[in-house]
């Protein structure tokens, strides 16, 4: 075993996350009867839990071991279906500060990385820095011109720390899959690969350099959300420079309310930006905890939202979108009929899904939530119990919906830390219908017509040379068949000529509808 290995299992004994492996887990996986007696007489036992939760020694655990870890518990904190939802709630609570890189370091990558001294690039630069984070840590500085940025710099020996430890994550799962083939259900290696595109791409500035700027054309001049400046030509793959910031953290509720700020507007806003993401602008700010979120609150009556830290975006195909609005608005009318129906012809779940007993479960969920007043509802965890509720058909794991999951429940968090009365369906229905009109209504339908009318005009453009092709084909099949029918004596010819009646009219069918 490799001494990463061992510091992983002393930590895992220390913490006593052998509890993990509990009964039911135990019972599905088809563990052999005389492995359950050596996990129950094991001599971890003798190490008290301190009282502790499942969930809260986990999430000792993974902080110990470090920044790749404490990455995956933030994962897996988002994935209700693969873990538990007391540990998932555990695990969302993951902080991502941890004791920073010493400041030479961060300045010998700096230089390094731009292949100039750090006289020339900067005339101040703050040597304790304003945050570390698990992927990288920020300092405030200034450029030549004056202008006041910050500087975010990628931990060293991430990537191979990563590796190894994908690689023992990978054994594992193997062996799991080897000796337990049940537990194939905890889609171990779609898990993994979800980990591993997305700590890849916190660890690429330059990835994130380009997500922020694209967030921040989408938002220009918006009342909703402000995004940074990224100064293009002092990013690399290990540093990220951009305009810094002033305002105040999101979380920080009763400065907000100190400076007069409009919470309810504000709150509303957050809504607004989130639906605006993914419908509109199809690019989406996947990570928006309380850490990435700050307030403009320059004018208390109009404030706006600044967004941080866009290495995780998400986007959604127009077929997932168009499902998922006739979804919610299918919900906010309760109409369970029509979300059965849509999940089924979305692909969501398999197609031979006994649609009526699928609504009735639906109605079964949703009855008892709907019962409560809206502004009680939280739409997030609605969400949530439907897709759990949706895997008892067989629904899979659909990454993109996931991820959208995971930015409404941080929303809704956030609008209703700062407006208790937040009522989230309100805000959304107008939303959606609006944009489904604008997405699928008339005036859309001849916008689409008028796009493809010059590719229409090119087939139709294209029909006599592919018709004259076609006759000549249908006189050279007539002559074939001709031959063959003086060769032997067949079934009457005029089965032939309905037989190659057929195929002329199947080209040409072919070749108008193609």
């Amino acid at each position: 075993m490799s001494n990463r290995a061992w510091q992983i299992a002393r930590v895992a004994a220390r913490h006593r996350l052998d509890t993990l492996l509990n009964r039911d887990l135990l019972d599905s996986l088809g563990v052999p009867a005389w492995q359950r007696l050596l996990l129950a007489i094991n001599p971890l036992r003798l190490i008290p839990t301190g009282n502790r939760s499942d969930g809260e020694r986990l999430r000792s655990a993974l902080t110990e071991l470090g920044p790749v870890y404490i990455k995956l518990g933030q994962l897996l904190s988002t994935r209700p279906d693969v873990v538990p939802a007391d540990i998932a709630s555990e695990l969302a609570a993951l902080q991502d500060t941890v004791p920073p890189i010493p400041t030479a370091t961060a300045v010998r990558i700096i230089e390094t990385e731009l292949g100039q001294p750090m006289q020339s690039l900067f005339d101040a630069f703050e040597d304790k820095p304003l945050a570390a984070a698990s992927i990288a840590q920020v300092h405030a500085a200034r450029l030549t011109d004056g202008a006041d940025v910050v500087v975010k710099v990628v931990r060293p020996g991430l990537r191979d720390a990563i590796e190894a430890d994908m690689q023992l994550f990978r054994r594992l799962a193997a062996h799991l899959r080897r000796r337990y083939p049940a537990a194939n259900r905890l889609r171990l290696d779609e898990v993994l690969d979800d980990y591993q595109r997305t700590i890849h791409a916190e660890l690429d500035m330059l990835a994130e350099a380009a997500n922020t700027t694209q967030l921040r054309g989408n938002f220009a001049g918006s009342e909703l959300l402000y995004v940074p400046r990224v100064y293009q030509h002092l990013c690399r793959g290990q540093v990220l420079v951009m305009e810094r910031i002033y305002g105040v953290p999101v979380s920080h509720v009763e400065e907000l309310n100190a400076r007069h700020v409009n919470l309810a507007l504000l709150a509303e806003r957050g809504v607004q930006t989130f639906f605006t993401q993914v419908f509109e602008h199809n690019f989406f700010h996947a990570d928006m905890h309380p850490g990435n979120v700050f307030v403009d609150v320059r004018e208390p009556e109009n404030p706006r939202y600044i967004a941080l830290d866009c290495a995780i975006m998400g986007s959604l195909t127009e077929r997932d979108q168009e499902y998922l609005a006739r979804n919610l608005l299918a919900f906010f009318k309760r109409d369970y009929a029509e979300v059965a129906r849509l999940h089924v012809a979305s692909g969501w779940v398999p197609a031979g899904t006994d649609e009526p007993a699928f609504e009735a479960v639906i109605r079964e969920v949703c009855e008892p939530i709907f019962a409560k007043p809206l502004a009680e509802i939280s739409f997030g965890n609605f969400l949530m119990t439907l897709f759990q509720t949706a895997e008892r058909f067989q629904m899979e794991v659909q990454p993109q919906l996931v991820l959208l999951q995971k930015t409404l429940l941080y929303i809704e968090g956030l609008g209703r830390a700062l407006y208790p009365q937040l009522d989230l369906w309100n805000t959304a229905q107008p939303f959606m219908e609006r944009w489904l009109v604008q997405r699928l209504g008339p005036a859309a339908q001849v916008q689409r017509v008028a796009e493809n009318l010059p590719d229409v005009i090119r087939s139709i453009n294209g029909l006599p040379a592919e018709l004259a092709r076609l006759r000549g084909t249908q006189a050279r099949l007539t002559q074939s068949v001709a031959a063959l029918q003086n060769q032997a004596d067949r079934p009457p010819a005029r089965w032939f000529h309905l037989l190659l009646a057929g195929l002329t009219g199947a080209l040409i069918a072919a070749a108008l509808l193609g």
